[in-house]
């Protein structure tokens, strides 16, 4: 059985404090030549991610819902695995491409279902994200030189 938008919107918010957790892990064990860069851009996704977390915790709050507000249910539901804490520099960033590339995956998903509702508002907030993520994906194969 299909989830509905809530439950969506919940995986969102489980996933979202995960890779918040996986990029301060990121920004703080990053070395290497590209430190100051990727230090620098990894404190950027963080905090947008925290916006993100939060514009979809309150979206559930005001479709009725109940976001997922522990960090068992963060781990259990996420959408993507925490940092195993041994990366390499480009691993880091292929890891964020690809997680990236998970929760854009989701994010369609959701706003069809959102579509489907009639919830343009939804749609919209998660077609912005998407589109955000899909630039950043764009400027982090473009490091890799791919």
């Amino acid at each position: 059985m299909a989830k509905n938008l809530v439950e969506q919107l919940n995986d969102l918010v489980a996933t979202w404090s995960v890779l918040y957790t996986k990029l301060h892990n990121y920004h703080w064990y990053v070395t290497g030549p590209s430190f100051f860069t990727l230090h620098s851009k990894f404190e950027e996704l963080y905090n947008e991610v925290t916006l993100n977390l939060d514009e979809v915790a309150e979206r559930i709050l005001s479709k009725g819902g109940k976001p997922v507000a522990t960090l068992r249910e963060h781990l259990e539901m996420s959408l993507v695995q925490e940092a195993n804490g041994n990366e390499t520099t480009n691993e880091m960033v292929q890891t964020i491409i690809t997680d990236f590339t998970t929760i854009m995956k989701a994010l369609k998903e959701a706003m069809n279902q959102a579509g489907e509702e009639g919830d343009d508002r939804t749609e919209d907030m998660l077609n912005a994200t998407f589109q955000s993520l899909e630039k950043h994906s764009w400027m982090l194969n473009a490091f890799l030189g791919e």
